[in-house]
């Protein structure tokens, strides 16, 4: 696949971007080398290779799954403009 200058203005105008005329050739080859680097990738065979997670094999640190802070509602609520049950009350933005 090849990308021409016409592409370069039509991907432009649709992602409203301004593009400088002397840049389009520039572009266009800078593009045109992305996509032979995708199509070297896709060319592998990768049938037999488990897909990864992660490239280095690293494990991801959990914490401890624990209340931190005190229950605040009360005092919170009591501030609040309007609540109701529990909840807090917002005026409608939205017909």
């Amino acid at each position: 696949m090849s990308i021409e200058k016409s592409d370069i203005e039509k991907i432009a105008s649709l992602a409203r971007i301004r593009v400088d005329q002397s840049a389009v050739p520039e572009i266009a080859n800078r593009i045109n080398d992305i996509l032979k680097m995708v199509d070297s990738m896709q060319a592998v065979d990768t049938a037999d290779i488990e897909p990864m997670a992660n490239p280095l094999d690293a494990v991801q640190r959990l914490r401890v799954d624990l209340v931190t802070e005190r229950n605040q509602r009360e005092a919170f609520q009591a501030i609040a403009p309007q609540v109701e049950q529990g909840l807090y009350l917002v005026p409608k933005v939205i017909e």
